[in-house]
């Protein structure tokens, strides 16, 4: 009898490793793709930190998070100053760049762009005090800060006889404001509205009419395939809505 269950129990487990190594093999699950995307994360509405976290939110984060995840990718963000974002892609150290990048012809010899995603402006703020600053024209011969490597400290250095300061985020170029260091802060419009309504209002207002429509767009490196996928991606979250819930989400109105 014990004979009986050795032979037995023998073929079982034979049987077992038989079926194992004939198609039984637990397939494994391939690797996620990964999208790795740098931002400059003080730039508030579009990308900054949660409240009591180092998590980063914002209307450029969740879109590239939902472009991601259209695409099937894994989306890594890491935040570097906004200079810093144009080097990194060339170096291969990310592969996308998202930080309310304005798309000038100067920048598109270094990368490639997406299609626009978003039409911003640029705004004069001062001090609520100022009685002088009215508009851009008011600003010849002035102290005047801006975020560096943006639009703003272009327009900024075509002012007349100006003293421009720049600094790593525009919240630091509005701190100097409020220091009085400087006379007025050039910047991106719906970036000094979202300041505003934070909290700024309380020293500064915004003067003059917005200059300069300038449209973002997602930076890849130079001739990169990434970008049709990215527009892609976008197109697919524009036909199914969530794009418009996104930008109203965050813009409280849907898109022009």
């Amino acid at each position: 009898m014990k004979k009986v269950l050795v032979f037995l129990m023998t073929a079982i487990m034979a049987c077992s490793l038989l079926l194992t190594g004939c198609g039984g093999e637990e397939k494994k699950a391939e690797p996620a793709k990964v999208l790795r995307v740098g931002t400059e994360p003080a730039f508030a509405p579009f990308e900054f930190p949660k409240e009591g976290s180092s998590e980063l939110t914002g209307f450029d984060v969740e879109l590239i998070q939902a472009i991601g995840k259209q695409l099937g990718y894994k989306v890594e963000i890491s935040g570097m100053g906004f200079d810093a974002l144009i080097p990194a892609l060339n170096a291969g150290n990310i592969d996308a760049a998202i930080a309310g990048m304005t798309i000038t012809d100067e920048r598109k010899k270094a990368v490639t762009f997406s299609d626009p995603y978003y039409t911003s402006g640029l705004i004069v703020m001062v001090k609520k005090d100022n009685a002088d600053v009215k508009s851009i024209d008011d600003l010849k011969g002035k102290r005047i800060a801006a975020q560096i490597g943006t639009t703003g400290e272009m327009k900024a250095r075509s002012v007349e006889g100006a003293t421009v300061t720049t600094f790593n985020t525009q919240d630091e170029a509005a701190l100097e404001l409020k220091n009085g260091g400087v006379d007025a802060v050039i910047g991106d419009l719906p970036v000094m509205e979202y300041y505003l309504a934070k909290g700024g209002d309380k020293f500064a207002m915004t003067v003059g009419e917005k200059m300069e429509a300038e449209q973002y767009g997602i930076a890849v490196k130079k001739d990169s395939k990434l970008a049709a996928e990215l527009n892609k991606g976008m197109d697919e979250l524009k036909k199914s809505g969530e794009f418009d819930k996104l930008y109203k989400k965050w813009f409280g109105e849907a898109k022009k």
